[in-house]
């Protein structure tokens, strides 16, 4: 409020913001609480750690790091003050474009309207791709789920690109329908 005091007064600001005018002059003669003095010690811990992490440690490594320098201090707590002092930390993970449209192809029909309803097996299947991360680099898994009993139909595993043909089943492009189920 002492911010705002040129442009409004204290009176006005106290009646939009419900609270006596009194109380407000009595808060800033009042000591800090005993709550607000230990968030300052602990965010001043925190402002130390998170430097010397070189501002990337985040809310879980500072709150490891407090605990074993003896701070009895709550995970939520440290979160709460970090956020309040605007301290994040970096995540050092990049981001990874793993789908990318042909030019040529443009956009697969939809063939089932986005309704994906079976009233038996084997009516309509949908397959998609994912990719796992690894030390060596993506495996792609191409699934095959039947709608209706929502099991798994088939599924294989590609090292190199997540292709088309992956959830095919297919090692060639070509236009042959993927194997009944067994």
């Amino acid at each position: 409020m002492r911010a705002h005091q040129t442009e409004h007064p204290v009176e006005t600001q106290c009646r939009v913001l419900g609270i006596s005018v009194s109380g407000y002059w009595a808060s800033l003669a009042r000591a800090p609480s005993a709550r607000a003095l230990e968030d300052a010690r602990l965010l001043g811990r925190i402002r130390e750690f998170h430097a010397a992490s070189r501002g990337t440690y985040g809310v879980r490594r500072i709150h490891a790091d407090l605990v074993e320098a003896g701070e009895l201090v709550g995970r939520e707590q440290v979160a709460r003050l970090m956020r309040s002092a605007g301290l994040k930390g970096i995540s050092p993970r990049k981001w990874t474009t793993t789908t990318r449209q042909d030019e040529n192809q443009g956009a697969a029909p939809d063939l089932v309207k986005r309704k994906f309803v079976a009233d038996g097996p084997n009516q309509l299947w949908v397959a998609d791709i994912t990719y796992v991360p690894t030390w060596e680099g993506f495996l792609y898994l191409a699934v095959v789920i039947d709608v209706w009993s929502r099991r798994v139909i088939g599924c294989t595993f590609e090292a190199s690109h997540p292709r088309t043909h992956l959830p095919l089943g297919r090692s060639d492009r070509s236009s042959a329908a993927p194997a009944a189920p067994r």
